[in-house]
């Protein structure tokens, strides 16, 4: 079981992002309970970014919203740092 990590500043970004899209609250609950079970789920789409964000992985909340994350294998962390449209967090 991984354990979910929640910054300050994700707190915020999503607490915006949810209050704008009521609809995407039962789908983001069940996108964090998916990583917290296992990030690697295939139904998570988790996969690693590329070029300035290359420290970071990215999940999809659905086909046009995503979730930017930090995986630690080591301490089995999910480090939970942004989400949005794919043009917003990318």
């Amino acid at each position: 079981m991984f354990k979910i990590v929640r910054e300050d500043r994700f707190l915020k970004i999503s607490k915006k992002f949810l209050k704008k899209h009521p609809d995407l609250v039962e789908k983001f609950k069940q996108t964090v309970q998916k990583l917290e079970n296992d990030p690697f789920e295939p139904s998570l789409k988790l996969h690693k970014l590329q070029g300035s964000l290359e420290k970071f992985h990215a999940v999809r909340l659905t086909y046009e919203y995503r979730i930017v994350l930090v995986l630690i294998i080591v301490d089995e962390q999910v480090i939970l740092v942004d989400i949005g449209t794919h043009d917003e967090v990318y």
